[in-house]
């Protein structure tokens, strides 16, 4: 699943309060779901966490975690 599908289910708020958690800007997030920037792979790692897996870490940076 990507992120963007990830959030199709979520309710309001839902981006906003993940940005939050991660400790990074809403905008850098809506860049990464919208597949304008990849995360680092720290982030990539949180994020994957954050959705509990539902969003692997290797959908996310295939090019360094393989997919």
């Amino acid at each position: 699943m990507t992120l963007q599908e990830f959030f199709k289910d979520q309710p309001y708020g839902s981006k906003a309060a993940m940005a939050k958690e991660l400790n990074v800007s809403k905008t850098w997030l809506s860049l990464i779901i919208a597949k304008k920037t990849n995360p680092s792979p720290t982030l990539a790692i949180a994020i994957s966490r954050f959705t509990k897996n539902k969003v692997p870490r290797n959908i996310l940076r295939p090019d360094i975690f393989g997919v």
